[in-house]
This record gives structure tokens, sequence and C-alpha cells, in this order.
């Protein structure tokens, strides 16, 4: 929260305007979205959230006037021009209100995006392991949760610790290896009871809207199958969920994956042979989610292009200083 004191302070001063006349924002900034609208109910995980209809609509209408909104097709010559600063709007997994909320506002302001698909979601409605955890633990009035080959203590879950309880979880899972992973998230639905609570049916996009959006002039990327944390698996395991996903996706919109981005996007959640894969699929580019800023000049790994995790929390004051000081407010940390 210490950027979020400093953007505020910035603003209230008048100091943004004078120091981004100093450090002028030129190159790439990556921001990343997952869903739009309100979640401040769901039993779902919260934090996927990233912003209301009405904050959205205002983020795109200050990147409009702000900078100038590019797709990955553009990225070549986007690192040519050492003048202005571009910005990749992407969503990941698609979750519904991608084309309810965040494709339409898109064609409101005349913006393209790009949308990097988990395609299993698609062709079989369910909840993804984030929001299942989220609702096992949403789903509980109160308790502890012992799980002992994973955590140091029992974790106590009540009203004021649910939130920290959930994030707890998640980060456990995204730490393992996948077979452990899922003998973890079998024995939190044992302890839990597993009584998770949340839509299936209506939580993801369908292969029409998909289709759509592509036509619309949005990109269409990928995002494994399964959102398989890719760095758990092994080389043949991730061919699998990268190649899998190449052919779903061109099998459905007609188009070759030539974007990807990397699930949960953390330094340690991709490795060599995620690379070699997506090499030999002919990848063009790959994102990830730490940091988010590329300067005009500096290099650039295609198979690592940061972005900026746009969260709930990120209010007018913070958005605009990632916009407009994307050198402080987007440094790359090594996730």
């Amino acid at each position: 929260m210490k950027r979020r004191t400093l953007a505020g302070l910035l603003s209230a001063t008048g100091l943004r305007p004078l120091l981004a006349s100093c450090l002028p924002p030129r190159g790439i900034l990556g921001l990343n979205y997952h869903r739009i609208g309100d979640g401040s109910r769901s039993n779902l995980d919260r934090s996927l959230w990233s912003a209301s209809e009405e904050a959205f609509d205002r983020q795109l209408r200050y990147l409009k006037r702000n900078s100038e909104v590019i797709g990955p097709d553009d990225i070549d010559a986007a690192r040519k021009d050492r003048r202005s600063l571009h910005v990749l709007i992407t969503f990941d997994d698609g979750y519904l209100d991608n084309y309810e909320l965040a494709y339409a506002a898109l064609r409101r302001h005349d913006l393209p995006a790009t949308f990097f698909i988990a395609t299993g979601f698609i062709d079989r409605p369910r909840l993804p392991w984030w929001d299942e955890i989220a609702s096992l633990v949403r789903a509980l009035h109160r308790g502890t949760l012992d799980l002992a080959d994973w955590l140091p203590a029992p974790l106590a879950v009540d009203d004021d610790t649910r939130e920290a309880a959930i994030q707890t979880l998640l980060a456990t899972y995204k730490s393992l290896p996948a077979a452990q992973a899922a003998e973890f998230l079998a024995r939190l639905r044992t302890v839990t009871g597993g009584r998770a609570r949340g839509g299936r049916d209506d939580l993801w996009m369908t292969w029409d809207m998909v289709r759509e959006m592509a036509a619309g002039g949005m990109t269409i990327g990928g995002h494994t199958i399964n959102h398989a944390i890719l760095s758990g698996l092994d080389e043949n395991e991730q061919w699998q969920e990268i190649s899998g996903c190449a052919a779903r996706l061109e099998r459905e919109t007609g188009r070759p994956m030539r974007y990807f981005a990397y699930p949960v996007g953390g330094r340690s959640t991709f490795d060599a042979a995620s690379r070699r894969c997506l090499e030999r699929l002919g990848v063009r580019y790959a994102f990830s989610y730490y940091g988010g800023y590329t300067g005009a000049g500096a290099e650039i790994d295609r198979y690592d292009i940061p972005r900026m995790p746009i969260e709930p929390y990120i209010d007018g004051d913070w958005f605009r200083a990632i916009v407009q000081l994307p050198r402080i407010f987007c440094r790359r940390t090594q996730a």
C-alpha cells in the first residue's frame, strides 16, 4: 500500500504531472485484468475482480487520452517508437464478464485488447481451483483448518481472518508441484466438508463469444487448457497443456495461437521447458505477471513480457500514476 499512499500524495500536491515530465513514460506498458464487475459479495476469489464496470470505463477513457493502446501485433513497431507510451490491455482466463462488460466497454471506446483463454474452462465449465478454494473457505461459518502436511500450524477461519486464510491457501497451492497441489486441494475439500458454492455454467464465455470478439478486433491468445502452473509439470505435460490449448484455439477461431500468457505468471511459474514448448509452436510473444513496463529502447525477452496486475484496490490516483510514472509504479520484481 506504500505505492497507493505515494500515488495519492503526488495527486494531492500536483507533483505527478511535473514528475512525469521529468520521467516521460515511453515504451510498452502491459496491463493485466481478470474480471470486471462487483465481486464484493461473491463466494469466489474476490481478488480476481480487477475493477468495477464504472472504474474500468474510467480507466479506458484515461488510457485513450494519455497513451497509444495497441495489440500484440503492434509490439514490434512500438519497440521502434521512442517517443510514445504504448499500452497493452490484457485479460486472463476467459470469464463471462470479459465478454459482457469488458468487451462492451472496449467497443464503446474503440480500443483493442487481448484475451488469454484457458480452453478447458470453455469446453467443460467448472470452478477453477482458486475459486473452489475461496468457495470452500467461505462456506465455513467458522473453524480451524488443519493441513499439517502443508501449513506449519492450523489455520483459523472466522469473519476477521477469512480473507487472509483464503490468500494463504491460494499461495500454498501455487507453490506446490501439480501432484501435491491436487492432493492439497483434495484434503481441503475433506476438512471443509467439500461444500463449494458458486456458478459453473454461467462463469465462462462460450466459443461463440470468443469468435465474436476475435471478429470484433480483439486478439485471442492461449493460457493452457486447465490453467496449469507450468513449472510444476514435466516437459511432456507442459507440451500437452500448451499445444492442446493452441490446437483448440485454432480449431474454434481459425487462427493460430501467436500469443500466450503463463498461468499465475510469476517468475517461478514457468521455466526453460515452457519456453521450448512455445518455441516449438511458433508462439511470437509470451506474457508474465510481475512488473509491467519495458522502457523505450530496452531489451525485450519475447517469452517474458511483463504485465502490471490491475487489482481491485488500485484507485484512480494509483491507476493514473501507473500510466504516467511506470518507471516508479511498475518496477519489475522477482516474483
